[in-house]
């Protein structure tokens, strides 16, 4: 029936929560660590009202979408990309809006993982007399919230591992130049992740060999907090992390627990999470999850290859992103993504799935899942 409405140009359940899709990817890198969600009221065959979730602990996309109807919505029906709260939590419960409005029926993306909801939404709804319909675009709409469900799951970020390098995997040339690898359009589409992250992590090694700010530099974006992994505080106290750390929230994670040592680093703003070490670095499980109770949900990983070798070893890495420039620098000692001792055979090497390629003029974006966190004790 759906196929046939389509077909004569009326609009589908699928458009409808396509579109729904649509505005909720307006609140990309704001809703932090709340998930994006858009809603769309239709009556009649009409659009009457549509929304978003547009900052974290601000009104949720139902009642922004109910607040821009331009006729009674009494009767309609909502599509949402995420099973409506029925908690009071920064925002009273979607629920209660919905049944107020007098909606007949909701149709919903995906389910919401929270314990406080998780089905819950749904059967107030029904017990109310609510028609709800289910798993509309669902897999569209739990690929939207991917962070939202590994943090609200395992209550520590997502991490994605970003590298740029040439078609025969170098970081840098052998005398160690390194910019730039790739051209204009990938290092925009790199500064859109930083906007649509949490924080950004990078080991002391990167600041001490480029001394980065580590920010967002497209208009109207959001910097992201700046974690560095720096076991020993010997960022110096004149790199730019530190001169901007009054600017932009910036941590310091170490296995330094010295009071005098941490302490021009706080005056310059900076904050200090100091922990146990494994293996002579800061350990990055305890590191997740004292990030995870600051909630933040998700971290673009931009260290390097030693840093990049620890995230995998200790199975934190949940994406990875390679930009790739058709290049060749060779050099046998030029850098790689990934140093460490390796993997010692091809079955124990990390296994990657569902990748996918994305051109950026002329440079290759290979972004793909980590299978698994079963590395982790190797």
């Amino acid at each position: 029936m759906e196929e046939n409405r389509a077909e004569q140009g009326e609009k589908t359940e699928r458009d409808y929560m396509r579109r729904a899709l649509e505005l909720a990817e307006q609140g990309m890198g704001w809703t932090s660590p709340n998930p994006m969600v858009g809603a769309v009221i239709v009556k009649e065959g009409r659009i009457i009202g549509e929304g978003f979730h547009e900052r974290y602990g601000e009104a949720h996309a139902e009642r922004n979408a109910f607040a821009s109807c331009r006729e009674d919505p009494r009767g309609a029906d909502l599509y949402v990309t995420l099973e409506p709260c029925c908690h009071y939590g920064k925002q009273p419960p979607c629920t209660d809006a919905i049944l107020e409005a007098g909606i007949r029926r909701v149709i919903i993306g995906s389910g919401d993982p929270n314990p406080l909801v998780a089905g819950k939404g749904v059967r107030i709804l029904r017990e109310h007399g609510v028609l709800v319909e289910e798993h509309v675009l669902e897999e569209e709409c739990r690929g939207l919230n991917e962070v939202f469900f590994h943090f609200i799951q395992t209550g520590r970020p997502f991490v994605v591992m970003k590298y740029a390098m040439t078609m025969d995997g170098k970081t840098a040339c052998c005398t160690g130049a390194s910019k730039w690898i790739t051209g204009g359009e990938a290092r925009a589409h790199v500064h859109r992740q930083r906007h649509r992250y949490r924080a950004i992590m990078a080991g002391a090694g990167t600041v001490l060999k480029d001394d980065p700010l580590l920010t967002c530099r497209i208009e109207g974006g959001r910097n992201p907090v700046r974690i560095i992994c720096d076991s020993r505080l010997r960022t110096p106290l004149s790199s730019r992390i530190v001169r901007t750390a009054g600017e932009v929230p910036t941590i310091f994670a170490t296995c330094c627990g010295q009071e005098e040592r941490q302490e021009p680093y706080r005056r310059a703003g900076c904050r200090i999470l100091a922990g146990p070490e494994r293996e002579g670095r800061v350990d990055l499980e305890w590191l997740m999850e004292e990030l995870g109770k600051e909630k933040i949900d998700s971290i673009l990983l931009e260290g390097g290859s030693t840093l990049n070798w620890s995230a995998l070893k200790t199975g934190i890495v949940s994406k990875v992103q390679a930009y790739i420039a058709p290049k060749l620098f060779g050099g046998e000692r030029a850098k790689t993504p990934v140093a460490g001792a390796g993997f010692p055979s091809p079955d124990e090497g990390v296994l990657l799935r569902d990748s996918r390629v994305v051109r950026l003029g002329e440079d290759f974006l290979i972004e793909s899942e980590v299978c698994g966190n079963v590395y982790r004790n190797h």
